[in-house]
């Protein structure tokens, strides 16, 4: 394998249905899921419609519901299901041997217009 490829985890490291967020020094954190079938896909940790992560979502066959409003995102595409429109950023994946790499040049570019989600502190009105 080229040395173009950045080492994620091991295929076992993801429970199957499941996922796992990969954080970058900038941008959103990307999810990594793992289908029933073993294949593996790789999405900016933000649903299209109101940023939700999607690595906490409900994963069936190449889909995920995302945990907020439950809309439909492919795993292969990115794309929300029908009625709903948008797109997940998607990133290459290459499995060898049960690891998982990602491209270091997408991880690096791709989804960077987006800020990590964060918490913030709650206030009340006066």
């Amino acid at each position: 394998m080229s040395t173009s490829w950045t080492k994620i985890c091991s295929l076992e490291d993801i429970p199957t249905l499941g996922a796992r967020r990969v954080k970058r020094a900038q941008g959103p954190d990307v999810a990594v899921f793992r289908a029933a079938d073993d294949k593996v896909f790789a999405l900016l940790d933000r649903c299209p419609h109101k940023g939700g992560p999607l690595s906490q979502g409900l994963v069936f066959g190449h889909s995920v519901a995302c945990p907020l409003h439950s809309w439909t995102i492919a795993l292969e595409s990115g794309q929300a299901a029908a009625p709903d429109e948008g797109c997940a950023a998607r990133f290459d994946v290459h499995l060898e041997d049960g690891v998982i790499y990602l491209d270091p040049q997408q991880l690096a570019t791709v989804g960077l217009n987006f800020a990590p989600l964060q918490a913030g502190p709650c206030t009340r009105a006066a």
